[in-house]
C-alpha cells in the first residue's frame, strides 16, 4: 500500500463520521512505518472531522504503527488499547488524548441526506 492510499483510506473512512456531538479540539499525528512510510494527520474541530497529509507540528499526540496495523485500527478490525499493548502501535505525547482517538473511531456514520430526508418527508405526512 503506498502512502497515498493510506491516506485516501483514511479519510474515505474516517471524514464521514459523525462527529458533531463531540467537544474540544484533537489533533493526532499519524506516522506510518515501514511500507507506505509518511505522516498525515486527523484533526476534530469544531465538530468537524479533517484528514489531510501533513505532518502536524502543535499534535496532541502522535501515533506510530506500520500501514497495516494502521488500516485495521482504523476500519475498526483492530483495537487501539490491544494494538498498543502487544506494541503494534506506539503513541508519543498524551494518552488521554490516544484514548479520545480510539472513541472517534468508533463513531457512527454521519446520516445520509436522502435517509434524512424521507424521514422527514414522513414525519410532515
Amino acid at each position: 500500500m503506498t502512502y497515498e492510499e493510506i491516506v485516501a483510506t483514511a479519510k474515505e473512512i474516517l471524514e464521514p463520521k459523525d462527529v458533531s456531538k463531540m467537544e474540544g479540539h484533537l489533533a493526532v499525528q499519524i506516522d506510518v512505518t515501514g511500507e507506505g512510510e509518511g505522516a498525515f494527520y486527523v484533526e476534530l474541530k469544531e465538530g468537524q472531522l479533517h484528514v489531510e497529509p501533513y505532518e502536524y507540528i502543535d499534535r496532541d499526540c502522535k501515533l506510530i504503527a506500520s500501514a497495516d496495523t494502521l488500516t485495521k485500527l482504523i476500519s475498526g478490525k483492530l483495537d487501539a488499547v490491544l494494538a498498543f499493548t502487544t506494541g503494534k502501535l506506539r503513541v508519543e505525547g498524551s494518552i488521554d488524548k490516544a484514548l479520545e482517538f480510539q472513541k472517534l473511531l468508533t463513531a457512527t456514520a454521519k446520516p445520509k441526506a436522502k435517509a434524512k430526508a424521507k424521514t422527514t418527508a414522513k414525519k410532515a405526512k
